[in-house]
């Protein structure tokens, strides 16, 4: 099958779509498609990808004439499925959808967002002036959370189906014999970009309201990886709170490194409330770790509370959960024996290919 990937974001930028788009490209390779990329990302020459830039300011992924050159790239490639990745605000990504349908060619697109209520008013709004929930596409989305706010906005007209964010499980699984924790100490993880949508400033005072519901004798530290612009406020809240002692920023981490750091880990903590699936906190799941997440997020497709973690609906809700873990020795040794032995499939890439080509045999119908 010839594929052809539309997204605004791809490598060498480094993200969630990015990353996720980049691994289901070598996934579907792998398997024999003939698969192709069309980003807006300025970057250096990669074999099969196509790079529609336009010279604007901070390298913004969209181009104003986006549309032409993606039908001249379909009429001369043309693929059997066209496949767009979309976030929340995606103009490049919706270029792609608009140049395949009037090609007539099968369309899916992939929304890795949660749409929130302003969201959900700019798309009901463009279905006004476009009617785009009429063309003949299919949707898919990483979660059952991000899946209900999509079906509001269509009503039934396109369909929306669950196709998981992929990973290869085996990669994460640990080794060995299990690590021997100790009653007395627990280090507490978090992967992810500090971004303000992300709210990491919160899970500082996550992490400060939790502290406080536990024994002094319990020593608690926390490792948040990552980098971005919330990394000063960040900061700044550790020193004038005083928990530089026990909670370090170390920033940016390659994949070994966070492999690494997930084996020396008690717990991981995913607390952002618009988290559309939450592939760290799925690695950290397929590592062993108990996860504390919220419920209202798609961490909870594959999180199940007392199962593979805990799950709370509100901010007091999340620090109980993390004071419990760290109080009770047992339930974390019960949660983190059971995810060390329960095999993941669902997320898996046979899962996940086999997932999107049911997609793209139901595009063909409708084009």
């Amino acid at each position: 099958m010839r594929i052809l990937h539309i997204s605004d974001c791809y490598l060498p930028r480094l993200g969630g779509i990015e990353v996720q788009v980049a691994d289901l490209v070598r996934a579907q390779s792998d398997a024999g498609h003939e698969v192709e990329v069309a980003t807006a990302t300025p970057g250096e020459r990669l074999t099969g990808v196509h790079r529609i830039t336009a010279p604007l300011p901070f390298d913004l992924p969209v181009h104003p004439r986006g549309g032409r050159h993606l039908r001249r790239l379909m009429a001369a490639r043309r693929p059997d499925v066209v496949h767009v990745h979309a976030g929340a605000v995606s103009p490049f990504a919706w270029m792609g959808v608009r140049s395949a349908v009037r090609a007539g060619l099968p369309v899916v697109v992939t929304v890795h967002s949660m749409w929130d209520p302003v969201t959900r008013a700019l798309y009901r709004g463009l279905d006004a002036l476009y009617g785009w929930t009429r063309w003949p596409i299919v949707a898919t989305t990483v979660s059952n959370a991000a899946a209900r706010p999509i079906r509001a906005v269509v009503g039934g007209r396109v369909p929306v189906d669950v196709v998981s964010n992929g990973l290869d499980v085996s990669a994460w699984r640990p080794t060995g014999e299990p690590r021997a924790g100790d009653p007395d100490r627990i280090h507490i993880v978090a992967v992810g970009r500090l971004a303000p949508r992300k709210q990491p400033v919160r899970l500082l005072k996550l992490l400060l309201a939790a502290r406080r519901r536990v024994p002094r004798r319990v020593a608690m530290r926390a490792t948040l990886v990552g980098d971005g612009p919330a990394r000063g406020s960040m900061e700044r809240f550790l020193r004038s709170h005083g928990m530089e002692g026990w909670v370090s920023l170390p920033g940016r981490y390659t994949r070994e490194q966070i492999r690494e750091l997930l084996a020396s880990a008690d717990v991981f903590v995913a607390p952002a409330p618009r988290e559309s699936f939450g592939i760290a906190a799925l690695e950290a799941r397929a590592a062993g770790l108990p996860v504390v997440a919220r419920a209202q997020s798609g961490v909870a497709d594959f999180v199940r509370p007392g199962k593979e973690g805990l799950l709370g609906r509100t901010f007091d809700e999340l620090a109980g959960s993390v004071a419990r873990l760290a109080r009770d020795h047992e339930l974390r040794e019960l949660i983190a024996l059971h995810n060390r032995e329960t095999e993941l499939t669902r997320c898996t890439w046979p899962a996940v290919l086999e997932g999107f080509e049911r997609s793209y045999r139901l595009a063909a119908t409708r084009a």
